[in-house]
């Protein structure tokens, strides 16, 4: 098994749009050789933003590699404005982190 992890901070305010934004986008995941299961959590809230960390679970650490050079990869995770209004402007950082087990 292998988990890939985001972290994410969020500007106050615009929790919600980025949960709408999440929660409609297409991940073209479904159809991804290894891909398993994928989550978001709430985490807590500051003054400025509010904390989201997302993880995907994968078969192996391989099928997640072949998946960010996928085209399903180019697809999901383009956060263009034209295809979000409200978009990942307001993202005031994102790193991530993978555990292998």
């Amino acid at each position: 098994m292998f988990i890939a992890m985001n972290r994410f901070k969020i500007k106050s305010g615009c929790e919600q749009d980025f949960i709408d934004i999440w929660k409609n986008r297409d991940t073209y995941l479904d159809s991804v050789p290894g891909f398993q299961s994928f989550q978001l959590l709430q985490g807590a809230k500051q003054e400025e933003h509010t904390l989201f960390a997302s993880h995907s679970i994968w078969e192996n650490e391989q099928a997640f590699e072949n998946w960010t050079k996928s085209e399903a990869f180019r697809k999901g995770c383009n956060p263009s404005p034209s295809r979000h209004p409200t978009s990942f402007k307001d993202i005031n950082e994102a790193s991530l982190a993978a555990l292998t087990g």
